[in-house]
């Protein structure tokens, strides 16, 4: 749990988040700066720092520039700044960085926006521009456009820097988006959940200069860039089984059962059993694909992760634990029965007059028969598991 150093006060309109880690060159200039905010344009604020168990003075100069300091004992950027959006008595919130990238003196354009009504507002770099050095190049050009990308075509969201350091938000925004990261992909987070949620969002143009930091950041490119990525793809089962699932499953499908008959002749070559066997297996791949879609989006939902109901549940109604039991047996039934076929007819007329081919269709259309129900009936298994912890 936090350790909050806390000052008795009315009703406080902002408070202005700053999570630290070892920021004792750039901590006082920080505060002093958001202090000086409140100050000039009259808005009834705190300014509180998050310290992630810094060893050098960076809390010491915070509380001394006026800051309030929440020790937070639980490593990692998402921690601190939940523990700090929990401390917060304002009824808007800025989070920031502590590094002197932002500028903290003009955060007027954000309280303006959150007064206006919107849930979140979000800073934008590279409309507001972004100074020489500010940022790797990597960063600029590949990690962040390809992440923002990926993140506005999963969840669309008017959002085009997901990861800009500086944004606010309202106290009941952050506390319906009921936040779990512990990590640097909280900032994915946020912005996934605002969508999902369906919040009043909006960017507003920031300029990122050089930070003041006489060490290395703790922002690791490739690592913290898949944590994000990992993040994005995790929160839409849609993108990363549904979808390629059903592409895979219907391909798939209309090939076995094309080449199950027979020889395919197309103008460009003869398509036979070798084929199945690969469609086949593209098959169940997608089958595969689609049963991690249903049963990653009710964990997701059932442990908090999703905030809203996902519409899956509506096929529930119609296809319960003994529906998947009685189609999974009937297609395992069909397979069993293909198998047979096949070994009867292996001493009559034999597989020599059968055929090579005709014998592994039959065999191996078993195969996937037997699988594929299978597959059906341990899903609906683990589906109905995972239905006893329904939130209704």
């Amino acid at each position: 749990m936090a350790k909050i150093m806390r000052k008795t006060a009315g009703t406080i309109e902002l408070s202005i988040i700053l999570p630290c880690l070892n920021e004792e060159r750039t901590i006082g200039t920080c505060v002093a700066q958001a202090k000086s905010f409140l100050a000039n344009q009259k808005v009834k604020g705190e300014v509180l720092v998050a310290d992630n168990g810094s060893t050098d003075r960076s809390a010491e100069i915070a509380k001394s520039n006026g800051a309030i300091v929440v020790h937070v004992d639980k490593k990692g950027y998402g921690n601190a700044l939940r523990e700090g959006f929990e401390a917060a008595r304002g009824k808007f919130i800025i989070m920031a960085d502590a590094d002197e990238s932002y500028d903290l003196v003009n955060l007027m354009p954000f309280v303006e926006k959150l007064r206006a009504g919107y849930d979140l507002v979000m800073g934008n770099r590279f409309k507001g521009g972004i100074k020489k050095g500010a940022m790797p190049w990597h960063h600029k050009y590949i990690g962040n456009p390809i992440l923002s990308f990926v993140g506005q075509l999963f969840f669309e969201t008017p959002v085009k820097d997901f990861h800009c350091g500086l944004r606010g938000f309202t106290k009941v925004a952050i506390e319906k988006m009921n936040l779990q990261t512990t990590g640097m992909e909280l900032a994915s987070e946020i912005v996934i959940k605002s969508s999902i949620l369906g919040m009043k969002v909006c960017e507003i143009p920031t300029t990122l200069s050089p930070d003041g930091r006489d060490r290395p950041p703790h922002l690791r490119s490739f690592r913290d860039g898949w944590r994000h990525l990992r993040f994005l793809l995790i929160y839409s089962p849609r993108w990363l089984f549904f979808y390629p699932g059903i592409i895979f499953l219907l391909l798939g499908g209309a090939g076995s059962l094309a080449l199950f008959s027979g020889p395919v002749h197309t103008g460009l070559r003869l398509f036979d059993f070798h084929s199945f066997i690969l469609v086949g297996t593209i098959m169940i791949l997608g089958l595969n694909m689609l049963s991690l879609a249903f049963i990653t989006r009710v964990f997701a939902y059932n442990f908090g992760l999703l905030p809203n109901r996902p519409g899956i549940f509506n096929l529930f109604k119609h296809f319960n634990l003994e529906t998947g039991l009685g189609s999974g047996l009937l297609i395992i039934s069909l397979g069993i029965f293909l198998i047979i076929r096949a070994a009867i007819l292996s001493y009559s007329p034999g597989f020599d007059s059968l055929g090579f081919g005709n014998s592994i269709r039959l065999v191996f259309g078993g195969a996937l028969s037997i699988i594929i129900g299978g597959q059906i009936i341990l899903t609906s298994f683990v589906l109905s598991i995972l239905g006893l912890n329904t939130k209704e």
